[in-house]
């Protein structure tokens, strides 16, 4: 039996919440073709002349914000969520079949540990077989090909390429479903029900979906299906995307507007859930927990909520274990 390992994969964060540190991770971020696929020669103009000359300073004193004394509340979470899964593995896997040891380790597609880090560590430890998990349930070529991306290039110039198993997308997985909808339950045990749910997902440009990338289907999708085990009505919930960057279209409706639509039109409180993060960050603690609130509050709304990402809740780590176990046992 080949030896396995596990790679946990997820956007990324600055190392620091400081302008340089920042300025690092967006010019990283930025420069993938994956995100921003307009001409290079006009887009480093773009980028290096204006982006990266302001935007750094404002972002991260927003990360500032969030920031804790185990840092970047992300990559925090990210390395809880490899503990628990490491034990859930190191508890049902482990005999001789299987090796001794099945290794977890976490990459960021941008920033630190990156992907050759979390690659490099599995090589270390003698992995044959390596299964990537993007903590993406919704594909986009953005995100979960940019991954694949990265891989790739990463065993370019690799002399032994081991087996890999890639877990494209789990966003109709029945497990993802179940813990959305019971994360939508606890939170309204605590804090009441509200008059609308809101289910707010990251952005993309219009065309992405228009060229064939799944996204906006899959998270529509998921949505169905979460209000289809909470019995929710028609008049109960709405679907938004959030944090548009640039000029150009992007999927429709936006976070903002709608919310801001809401509000005057007499909706007095909405509770807020992004099922496209599978860890709060600077998107949902910030961006959506913070500023559409006020955005919301300031047009005429009274209560607004956020319903805290899976992060790593117990039900979160039973779903990843459920993604790979088929992967282990094959």
């Amino acid at each position: 039996m080949k030896k396995q390992g596990v790679l946990l994969c997820n956007l990324g964060t600055p190392d620091e919440p400081t302008t340089q540190s920042v300025r690092r991770y967006l010019g990283e971020f930025l420069h993938d073709k994956r995100v921003v696929s307009i001409s290079r020669w006009i887009w480093c103009l773009i980028l290096h002349g204006i982006i990266l000359r302001t935007r750094p300073q404002k972002v991260a004193k927003l990360y500032r914000q969030i920031w804790t004394k185990e840092g970047s509340p992300l990559l925090a979470i990210t390395q809880k969520q490899r503990k628990k899964l490491q034990n859930e593995i190191n508890d049902r896997f482990i005999d001789q079949r299987y090796g001794k040891h099945v290794p977890v380790e976490i990459a960021m597609a941008y920033g630190n540990p990156s992907i050759a880090d979390g690659l490099q560590a599995l090589k270390n430890q003698g992995c044959e077989r390596v299964i990537v998990l993007p903590l993406y349930p919704q594909y986009s070529s953005a995100t979960t090909a940019s991954i694949f991306d990265r891989i790739a290039k990463y065993y370019k110039n690799e002399f032994f390429v081991p087996e890999i198993s890639y877990v494209g997308d789990y966003h109709s997985h029945p497990h993802y479903i179940h813990s959305l909808a019971q994360s939508v339950r606890k939170f309204r045990e605590r804090h009441g029900e509200s008059e609308k749910l809101l289910f707010s997902y990251h952005g993309v440009p219009q065309r992405f979906s228009d060229n064939g990338d799944p996204y906006e289907k899959q998270c529509r999708n998921t949505t169905a299906l979460v209000v289809k085990e909470l019995g929710l009505s028609e008049d109960d919930y709405a679907i938004s995307f959030q944090s548009r960057f640039g000029k150009e279209e992007w999927v429709k409706p936006y976070t903002d507007e709608l919310l801001t639509e809401w509000a005057k039109e007499g909706v007095e409180s909405v509770q807020v859930i992004s099922p496209a993060f599978s860890a709060d960050c600077l998107e949902t603690l910030e961006e959506l927990a913070v500023e559409n609130r006020d955005t919301f509050l300031e047009n005429g709304g009274s209560e607004y909520q956020y319903i805290p990402a899976l992060n790593d809740d117990k039900a979160h780590i039973e779903l990843m274990l459920q993604l790979i176990e088929q992967r282990l046992l094959n």
